[in-house]
């Protein structure tokens, strides 16, 4: 049989969180934002679960093609707009609207021949100091942009650097409504974290959901994924594949970092960091195995962890283990944010960072708990 690792994605997960996204953003309109393969669930498998978005935002032109193979006719758009004028063939082919965040694009624009034109989000640094035009700039290029037969619509963007976080919005949201105030458009502001946050502030005519949509939690640790009412969308489970019986003084794998203080069971599970679980969980790292919450205990190695079975008697080769999500036997639930902090990362990086070899199965309304 194949190696019992396993990654699911809950259809029913993505729909209720992208519900709740809904709820704080009232009127506003909803990109799904799906880059990075659907913060690694895969596009494919968050379709029928994201479908229910007004328009998917991504960032290169292969996702969006896979988006429009899909059947999806609303609008997708390019968050970091494009990269080569060639790009814009491909634009008015696949009818993407796109970002404008550079004088370079503009003048890409400006050379395209194009009888449809098109739909563009041009972009401001209001204080993140990525992307986009400074607000002393941006009258000036949107300017530009609305001069050209190329370009449709003009949208407003902006994008916050501390929405989760203690510092906030109002920095950034004044310089963008006063340099914005007396340009027409739709705007779009919000991230994960400013709708659920910061909704009446930010709200705009459309908001950017990425990592809420995944079921983590934006400004974890002060507040989880339970505060916003969010469901996880993605399980990593295994099995055990060895059991060892310790006594006081023996050491646990590579570097013998950790030596049992007395008698111990422990279990070896088929996982490790070539399948992306983080090699820097250290012992303490949670675990569910049987739905029973434990710990890891040693150091990650590249196909297996170890983990404490004292309050698990019960469990042998082929016990289940969940290293994040839901326990598929018991359904308890294990965040991914707290095995994200133990790592020292976010979930966003654990759910980008499951490994090729890992397989994926999407689980449906009826299967999920």
């Amino acid at each position: 049989m194949p190696r019992p690792i396993l990654a699911t994605v809950h259809t029913e997960a993505l729909r209720h969180n992208l519900g709740q996204v809904r709820r704080q953003a009232l009127d506003a309109r909803v990109w799904a934002v799906v880059k990075a393969n659907a913060y690694g669930h895969g596009i494919e498998r968050v379709y029928e679960g994201l479908r229910g978005a007004d328009g998917f935002a991504l960032i290169d032109l292969a996702e969006a093609e896979r988006v429009r193979a899909l059947g999806w006719r609303g609008p997708v758009l390019l968050l970091e707009g494009v990269f080569d004028a060639r790009d814009l063939e491909l634009c008015s082919r696949l009818d993407l609207w796109h970002t404008v965040h550079c004088d370079e694009q503009i003048d890409m624009l400006a050379a395209h021949k194009t009888l449809k034109p098109q739909r563009v989000f041009l972009k401001m640094n209001s204080g993140m100091n990525r992307l986009g035009f400074t607000p002393e700039r941006f009258g000036s290029a949107w300017t530009r942009l609305n001069a050209l037969t190329q370009v449709d619509e003009i949208s407003l963007m902006t994008h916050f650097s501390d929405a989760d976080g203690a510092r906030g919005i109002a920095h950034q949201l004044e310089v963008f409504e006063r340099a914005t105030r007396d340009i027409p458009g739709e705007r779009s502001i919000a991230n994960s974290a400013a709708t659920l946050r910061h909704a009446d502030a930010t709200r705009g005519d459309w908001v950017r959901p990425g990592i809420v949509l995944y079921g983590s939690a934006p400004d974890f640790p002060v507040h989880d994924a339970a505060h916003w009412q969010l469901q996880p969308t993605m399980t990593l489970s295994t099995q055990l594949i060895g059991v060892q019986t310790l006594k006081a003084g023996d050491t646990i794998g590579y570097g013998s970092n950790f030596t049992a203080e007395g008698p111990l069971t422990i279990g070896v599970a088929a996982v490790g960091y070539a399948d992306g679980y983080p090699r820097h969980c250290t012992t303490g790292t949670p675990v569910l195995v049987n739905g029973v919450r434990t710990r890891m205990v040693g150091r990650v190695s590249m196909d297996m962890i170890t983990v404490d079975l004292t309050n698990i008697p019960d469990a042998k080769f082929g016990t289940e283990v969940t290293l994040w999500g839901r326990s598929p036997k018991t359904g308890v639930l294990l965040s991914i944010d707290e095995v994200a902090q133990a790592a020292g990362t976010v979930g966003y990086e654990l759910m980008c960072a499951v490994a090729p070899r890992v397989p994926f199965a999407a689980q449906g309304p009826a299967d999920d708990r």
